[in-house]
């Protein structure tokens, strides 16, 4: 692997030893951490990431549930299920998978997760702890797994230039809220940019760490970058390529290949942000099983 690629697989294998090792204390206390997925619909994509949250459930030693419902499941029904989950003394997490159909509220959804369960930090409850920065909540996976690759790439965030390309609820806003705390892997100066920032590349430019989530395709050029800056690829974007098996191959939000030399550190993408966010999901159930012995 390159000198100056984050390998987000090789971190997440770190994560997922300590994970190992604390499911085994908790199963010696009589507990066995439990996370429940659900699934509406059959989008290929969903399907995809459910499957490998599955499989480490499995590898790791969780107990794991699966309801895949189908598309034209109504709000109500949805809702009666969660309240069942919620209840259950056997799960600690519920994970809904994005995308919902769309009847289905995302926000009334999410709210109606137990705040004690709800491990993908979604919850009302758990985005005000976060902009606290009350360790006690539960922050969304993704942005969690960049502070992470951040923090055990030793790359210092005290005081850096930390521009964010994407304002969603799921990475861009956690992730300012995050690196602006006054805490380890942040004390960050943060910027967001979004649809209607004007010159967004001269922001890019003075980004000692520039984060891309936007969903563009290969939003992030060259010219965009400065030298020896640490580049996060958050995106994952498909596009038509007849080369390519199936005529279409995935893509991130950054020009890889041209960005890669220019780029102080960087993430491949695949192998970078997507491999974190499952390990912080089996992070926050562990502890979500951890807070139940705690009460």
């Amino acid at each position: 692997m390159a000198t100056n690629l984050i390998d987000g697989r090789a971190i997440a294998e770190q994560l997922h030893a300590d994970t190992a090792q604390r499911i085994a204390s908790l199963k010696s206390r009589g507990t066995q951490p439990g996370l429940a997925f659900v699934r509406v619909g059959e989008d290929p994509a969903s399907r995809v990431y459910v499957g490998m949250k599955e499989k480490t459930c499995q590898r790791l030693g969780f107990y794991s549930e699966t309801h895949v419902l189908p598309q034209t499941t109504s709000q109500a029904e949805l809702l009666a299920l969660l309240e069942r989950l919620n209840d259950d003394s056997r799960l600690h997490g519920i994970l809904v998978q994005a995308p919902l159909p769309s009847h289905i509220n995302s926000a009334t959804v999410y709210s109606t997760v137990s705040p004690a369960k709800d491990v993908d930090g979604f919850h009302p409850v758990n985005v005000g702890k976060l902009m606290l920065g009350d360790p006690a909540g539960f922050a969304p996976c993704t942005p969690a797994g960049v502070q992470q690759l951040l923090i055990r790439s030793n790359v210092n965030t005290d005081g850096a230039d930390v521009v964010i390309l994407g304002r969603g609820d799921i990475v861009g806003k956690p992730m300012a809220a995050m690196l602006c705390q006054k805490s380890k892997g942040a004390n960050a100066t943060v910027t967001i940019c979004h649809s209607r920032t004007r010159d967004i590349a001269t922001h890019c430019r003075r980004a000692d760490i520039l984060i891309a989530a936007m969903g563009v395709p290969e939003f992030v050029t060259p010219d965009m970058v400065k030298p020896g800056a640490v580049v996060i690829d958050v995106g994952v974007n498909r596009i038509a390529d007849a080369s390519a098996k199936g005529g279409s191959r995935l893509v991130g939000d950054v020009e890889f290949s041209r960005v890669q030399p220019i780029a102080g550190k960087i993430t491949p993408n695949p192998g970078g942000v997507g491999p974190m966010t499952i390990a912080m999901l089996m992070q926050n159930t562990v502890r979500a099983a951890e807070q139940t012995l705690q009460a």
